[in-house]
């Protein structure tokens, strides 16, 4: 019995003293594990294929706020059927109205409140491929009553593609550099440790434009050979890419 318990022991102590040894090996493959961190970019100029136009109509009655109100909405109507004209719905092209907003207009003098008007205001919403109309669709929408162009912006419909193909290429660029890198000191790169992607644009395709219908019919007045078309350049869009990664050498 006692020859059968000593014979367990010395298992088990061969068994530990296995173990260990394997745990041993597995340290030795990883310690002299390093990495290369680099950081690569991409980038690109695109003609955008996008815009969005947004239009503000005012109407203000002294009397009555549903003056007002019916005053906006046939401006609006108009508006809205100008543009509808003009865009082609099957390439994705649609108007909207949005922000309609009712509301009496008070000045204060000597501390008391004075009411001076009711004002309805409403937003009318372009959005279009047709980027070559663009100049025609605010001289028709402000013709037709609208009050102001808020704003004008362009995009990429095509925006991921183009992203998704300048951050292969800042991959590549990555991957390259780190095994010039790792060549430089007698290293090679076995694979990566981690990685990570940006994709923006330069944020200066969205430019303000402030019009109001009297400065439209000012520039008639002075050049009435233009006023058929407002001149608008779309540039370009700049997208920049970026990879920050890490690669694993030995």
């Amino acid at each position: 019995m006692k020859k059968i318990l000593v014979a367990l022991t010395v298992l088990s102590v061969i068994a530990g003293f296995s173990n260990l040894s394997t745990q041993a090996v597995t340290t030795d493959n990883t310690k002299d594990k390093g990495y290369i961190s680099v950081n690569t970019s991409a980038e690109s100029e695109v003609a955008p294929d996008l815009a969005e136009i947004s239009f503000a109509v005012k109407t203000s009655d002294t009397k009555s706020m549903q003056k007002a109100s019916a005053a906006n909405k046939e401006i609006s109507d108009k508006v809205y059927a100008e543009l509808k004209a003009m865009i082609n719905p099957a390439a994705g092209d649609y108007i909207k109205t949005s922000n309609f907003n009712a509301q009496p207009i008070y000045s204060y003098s000597n501390s008391k409140r004075n009411f001076e008007k009711y004002e309805v205001s409403n937003q009318v919403i372009v959005h279009t491929k047709s980027i070559d109309k663009i100049g025609k669709m605010i001289d028709n929408a402000i013709n037709a009553g609208a009050t102001n162009v808020d704003s004008l912006s362009f995009s990429l419909s095509n925006y991921d593609s183009q992203c998704d193909e300048l951050i292969s290429k800042a991959a590549q660029k990555a991957y390259k550099r780190a095994n010039i890198l790792a060549k430089a000191v007698n290293s090679t790169v076995f694979g990566i440790n981690n990685i990570n992607t940006s994709c923006s644009t330069d944020g200066n395709r969205q430019p303000r434009l402030y019009m109001a219908k009297n400065m439209l019919a000012a520039t008639a007045d002075a050049a009435p050979e233009t006023a058929s078309g407002m001149s608008i350049s779309n540039g370009v869009i700049k997208i920049n890419a970026n990879v920050n990664a890490s690669f694993f050498v030995k």
